[in-house]
């Protein structure tokens, strides 16, 4: 007997299974606060030097604020305020004639900066003054956290191999509260960062085991329908976000409330059951049973365990299992494996760095950054529910191909589609953002099925490594804007381009301070 028809015979598809991915579904609510979070916490506010050391105590301290700035802050070509320059000395002739201030030294700022709070009351931009020259940190902390994610991945694939997947699920759990608590708490940028590291390698545990969950406690008709619905817990999250960060303007707040779902997995964790297929792969046998035994009672087939006892499920069949023990090189010892494996590594590599390149350019696309999350997170759902009723009558090769095309003539069209015009921009980038979506939701089931039994997992987690390159590589893409205004797919003004020490303003992208 084959662990499918035991499967089978307490209803793969039940209660049980139902109650199962709702109570993993809590934990997965956080992935995307957590994956995207650095969009709201890593802003930088419309900033300007701080002038108070060019206070001379007589004319200066008789300007209003407004007049200060003119005197102290050198204007660029745009007519917008320089946020990294300051003049020497108070320029009182400007109040009267400012056409002419190309002859007037500047020197970047001395005394720290002056932040604008009206939208976020901070950030970490603010807190620690990552702007200017330090401005590259705000990318490089989602970097580390996707870093984070990728030995987590490593990780974790191999302890819920070796100690099973419920206990490694709350070891996730834990890791990951406690780190991200511990990162709200951080008393500087290198403690951030080290903590933000941890919490995406606890992530990373949730993401994949609860998957695994998934894949062995359902039957194979159902694995692809519950993979894309359940999928949704994305896409809701990322609504989510939106509204927490609209609501909570303290990215230590905001850091903070995006762990408590976690929280609630905790508690909910005593539900959740162990994988039957790993407990008799394991020798596990009692257990196995007890678990099995618990689904039929839920599902209503009490009758079938009655006469499936201990001595008979020690004879059950694995389909994954084989006498040899496979690795990631045999991955490459086949000409036709190699073409698959790094195919495929490819197409995850490419699908992740532009659906997170987008995603983690909230700022770019010409309206609210918080209305530019929602619609975001909106734009998913079609995306998944085409591919729920497309996947088996298009075919999974047309929809990945056709999808992550689309996806790439929407950023190529937005790299020239002008700022001024925010609505089309936000428009083709959320169509990219959907089709980018569709890709993603397309790759698990595709890849799974190219892949033969025994070397899937093996498959699986060399695409994943794949994938989190470039999720990691995704951030750093923006600071390509210092070379060419175009290359990271947003439109740049002219003089964005000749001065790499321009920083767009995450409050409007028609306003550029420099």
């Amino acid at each position: 007997m084959k662990f499918e028809d035991v499967l089978a015979e307490v209803n793969g598809f039940g209660k049980f299974q139902i109650r199962t991915v709702l109570l993993t579904v809590i934990p997965r609510i956080s992935l995307p606060l957590h994956f995207l979070l650095n969009n709201f916490i890593a802003a930088i506010p419309p900033h300007h030097c701080d002038i108070s050391s060019l206070d001379d105590g007589g004319i200066f301290r008789n300007l209003s604020q407004a007049e200060r700035l003119v005197v102290s802050i050198p204007v660029q070509e745009d007519g917008t305020k320089s946020s990294c320059q300051m003049f020497t000395e108070p320029q009182y002739h400007l109040l009267l004639n400012s056409s002419n201030i190309t002859e007037l030294q500047t020197v970047p700022c001395q005394d720290g900066w002056v932040y604008d709070n009206s939208t976020f009351k901070s950030t970490l931009a603010s807190d620690w003054d990552l702007v200017c020259d330090n401005r590259r940190a705000n990318k490089v902390a989602a970097t580390i956290f996707f870093m984070g994610v990728m030995v987590g991945a490593a990780v974790f694939g191999y302890l819920s191999d070796r100690f099973g997947r419920k206990s490694m699920l709350l070891v996730s759990y834990i890791v990951s509260a406690v780190f991200g608590i511990a990162s709200a708490f951080s008393f500087n940028y290198t403690m951030f960062a080290v903590m933000r590291f941890f919490t995406g390698f606890g992530i990373s545990g949730i993401c994949f085991i609860t998957l695994a969950l998934w894949v062995e406690w359902m039957d194979i008709k159902h694995r692809a329908a519950v993979s894309v619905f359940a999928s949704l817990d994305w896409s809701f999250g990322m609504a989510l976000l939106s509204l927490m960060a609209y609501s909570v303007r303290d990215w230590r707040y905001l850091t903070v409330i995006a762990n408590t779902p976690l929280f609630l997995a905790i508690a909910t964790w005593w539900w959740v059951p162990e994988s039957a297929r790993w407990l008799i792969s394991n020798g596990k046998i009692q257990k196995a049973h007890f678990y099995l035994r618990k689904c039929a009672q839920v599902n209503g087939r009490e009758q079938f365990m009655a006469v499936l006892k201990p001595e008979v499920l020690s004879n059950v069949i694995l389909v994954e299992n084989d006498k040899r023990k496979y690795s990631y090189l045999d991955l490459f010892k086949t000409p036709r494996m190699r073409k698959v494996a790094l195919l495929t590594s490819t197409v995850w590599f490419g699908v992740a760095c532009t659906y997170y390149g987008i995603g983690l350019n909230v700022t770019g696309f010409g309206v609210n950054i918080y209305l530019t999350q929602f619609i975001f997170g909106a734009s998913e759902v079609p995306a998944k529910l085409f591919v729920f009723f497309s996947l088996d009558k298009i075919g999974r090769r047309l929809i990945q191909a056709g999808s992550l095309f689309m996806t790439g003539l929407c950023i190529f069209c937005n790299m020239f589609i002008p700022s001024d015009l925010g609505i089309f921009r936000t428009a083709v980038a959320a169509l990219g953002k959907m089709f980018s979506e569709g890709a993603f939701t397309t790759l698990y089931p595709y890849t799974t099925e190219l892949y033969p039994t025994v070397l899937r997992q093996n498959g699986l987690g060399f695409c994943n490594v794949a994938a989190q390159i470039g999720i990691s590589v995704a951030p750093l893409i923006m600071v390509l804007e210092e070379v060419w205004g175009h290359l990271p797919g947003e439109d740049q003004s002219p003089h964005l381009k000749k001065n790499p020490r321009c920083e767009r303003s995450v409050i409007t992208t028609e306003v550029l301070i420099c």
